[in-house]
């Protein structure tokens, strides 16, 4: 049996380089060729370095002129910089996992208004032709909850460790998983919340202080890839692995040393070659427009997606996410 145990649900940055231009000369779906920059959430880390290759792979078989283009850490004026940089350039589109979903709105609608197409993917911004979703904010809010239910049981004191309380798509899960908690687990009580930001030592930090000022810690919620292993490695150095519940969203191959010695024992995660793919064929969708709900579009090896409406007005949801071991790691390959 396959070992990824795919979750019921429909369910994590260097210079301002890692450019890519990609041309391919042919495309598997004909279509008038056309720029797109790529700005991820920052560079340097795993998660972003896949999501680029799936939308290198993408772009080839589109004949897709892609840029690829993000800040180093977690910035949202870089962001904003990067997203000014391309309306001056004229591109077509811009595809952006936003860092602040109202801070970078005002940008992205100015690009808007220049006849700019703008897709976001992983993280929404409040100003988008249409979102790339990796799962829906419930299902991943309530895939976190009940992987640490199944750990911990139904009561206890856990606690949560973010990136910032600005994320769009942390703050989201946020949401769902204190949701879920109200309705089904009301023994299970979030005792504090930590924002280190995109800072794996500050998370290290935040964790062993979590683990000090609660005795009776049963769990931590991880959300996010840069803070999970920093929180893994604080309950490893506690010597509280097996005892303390470490849940999180993370790639498999970051959080191999902690799955491997039992801290973490599963980190949830979705694609992110595929979230990437299918973010520059969203792009493709984009530019060709008009976007409608009910639409389905080509997205190569992925097959087709139907958009959806949501409340900014249009998604495509990748899912689902999977819950991946220890034995896992090798053939993720992120």
């Amino acid at each position: 049996m396959n070992k990824f145990k795919t979750l019921a649900l429909a369910v994590v940055a260097a210079t301002l380089t890692l450019s890519t231009v990609s041309s391919a000369q042919t495309s598997s779906t004909p279509g008038k060729p056309f720029t797109l920059y790529m700005i991820p959430k920052f560079v340097g880390i795993l998660y972003f370095d896949a999501s680029q290759r799936g939308a290198e792979e993408a772009a080839k078989e589109l004949g897709i002129r892609l840029i690829h283009r993000g800040p180093s850490e977690g910035s949202v004026p870089k962001q904003i910089e990067l997203v000014e940089t391309a309306i001056q350039s004229k591109v077509d589109v811009i595809s952006i996992a936003a860092n602040d979903s109202a801070a970078l709105a005002p940008s992205l609608k100015k690009a808007m208004a220049t006849g700019i197409k703008v897709v976001t993917w992983d993280a929404d911004a409040n100003a988008r032709d249409i979102f790339v979703n990796q799962a829906t904010f419930q299902a991943i809010g309530e895939g976190m909850v009940e992987s640490m239910v199944r750990q911990i049981g139904k009561e206890g004191d856990v606690a949560i460790v973010t990136t910032t309380l600005t994320a769009p798509n942390q703050t989201a899960w946020i949401k769902m998983m204190r949701s879920v908690l109200a309705k089904k687990y009301p023994k299970l009580k979030v005792v504090d919340t930590r924002a280190p930001g995109e800072n794996q030592q500050k998370a290290l930090e935040d964790a062993t202080d979590l683990l000090k000022v609660y005795p009776n810690l049963k769990g931590i919620w991880a959300v996010g890839g840069v803070p999970f292993p920093g929180v893994a490695e604080a309950v490893k150095q506690a010597g509280k692995s097996g005892k303390v519940a470490v849940v999180g969203l993370a790639t498999p191959l970051i959080m191999k040393p902690y799955l491997d010695d039992g801290t973490v024992k599963e980190t949830i995660l979705w694609s992110p070659v595929d979230l990437g793919y299918l973010s520059v064929y969203a792009a493709k969708a984009a530019f060709d427009g008009p976007l409608k709900v009910g639409q389905k579009i080509n997205a190569g090896r992925l097959g087709s997606f139907t958009i959806q409406a949501d409340a900014l007005g249009k998604t495509l949801v990748l899912g689902p996410a999977k819950a991946f071991g220890k034995d896992d790691v090798a053939k993720a390959g992120f």
